[in-house]
């Protein structure tokens, strides 16, 4: 029986930390991660107002939405309609998610110059979320990665599952890296390491962000996701800062959720990020007032409070 079966974290020896970086970017995911496990529609107006204040609290890197079939992801039926409204703020880059190849000509259509796939580092959860096995999904990926880049687009592969998977319990460092190399090799700019369960703890992210250094991958080509299940989201990226990560994913209120643990609370909240990056002197370049006001509005949209500490502790 393994750790995760146990309700243990995996066990792993933590290097000695290093420099901090001096500046990281926010990619939010908001609007994309966070809204899609909403069950009552959110309208799109209300969408592209949540935009427009994020962009103005000054996130560089908003993912709008998804290109998913409709009967999937209903809350992201309306992504055509949404980026045909959207007013992109000067500096500010809007990617979307694409499972396919038809959600590549789609994202084309709506002059989409930034894109990502979602790959997964577990067989279990590759036939689950995509129908096929883990070594099939990059038959699947690779014309649309190889067609985004001759188009000019920049890549960035999400690698799901990359610290435990609910039916096959901890996931090798090894494993991960095969997948993620293989994304990059095929012509992703970037990696997201996802913890979409939330079982990660900081040695076993310094474990494998050794291990893709190992593998001769840049921290500069690594971000990271991290849920917070556990609450060991902020320990987690702070132990990615300290390995020289400098892109840490992250949801405005907390929004989001994961659908494969009962007990997950949500993504990362960006404001809860902010506040631990002004405490270390890192520089991101937003708001926190302006965010914390954004995600307040956000919430009175969807009719339930925030799980952002930070925005429950500066907007009470």
């Amino acid at each position: 029986m393994g750790p995760l079966e146990l309700g243990l974290p995996m066990q792993v020896a933590a290097p000695e930390p290093g420099e901090l970086p001096g500046s990281v970017t926010i990619w939010e995911v908001g609007a994309r991660d966070g809204l899609q496990n909403e069950q009552q529609a959110v309208p799109v107006e209300v969408k592209l107002e949540f935009l427009h204040r994020l962009a103005d609290a000054g996130l560089s890197v908003l993912e709008a939405t998804s290109f998913v079939r409709p009967e999937w992801v209903p809350q992201l039926a309306d992504a055509a309609e949404l980026l045909a409204g959207l007013e992109r703020a000067p500096g500010v880059r809007y990617p979307v998610l694409v499972p396919n190849a038809r959600g590549l000509d789609r994202a084309l259509e709506s002059q989409v110059r930034d894109i990502a796939i979602f790959a997964s580092a577990t067989e279990t959860f590759t036939r689950r979320n995509l129908n096929r096995g883990l070594d099939e999904q990059f038959a699947m990926f690779d014309p649309v990665v190889r067609r985004a880049v001759d188009e000019g687009l920049s890549v960035r592969g999400y690698v799901s599952m990359c610290f435990g998977d609910p039916w096959e319990g901890a996931v090798p460092v090894e494993q991960v890296v095969s997948v993620g190399k293989r994304l990059l090799e095929m012509g992703c700019d970037q990696l997201s390491l996802g913890d979409t369960i939330g079982v990660a703890t900081p040695g076993h992210v310094s474990a494998l962000l050794r291990g893709f250094v190992a593998a001769g991958v840049g921290v500069d080509r690594l971000a990271v996701h991290f849920h917070d299940t556990y609450g060991q989201a902020l320990s987690n990226t702070f132990a990615a800062l300290q390995h020289g990560v400098t892109t840490v994913d992250s949801s405005a209120g907390g929004l989001g959720g994961c659908p494969y643990a009962k007990s997950a609370t949500g993504n990362l909240a960006t404001e809860d990020l902010v506040w631990m990056l002004d405490g270390l002197g890192i520089k991101h370049g937003v708001d926190l007032a302006k965010l914390v006001a954004t995600s307040t509005w956000m919430a009175e949209q969807l009719g339930r409070p925030s799980p952002s500490r930070v925005v429950k502790a500066l907007s009470s």
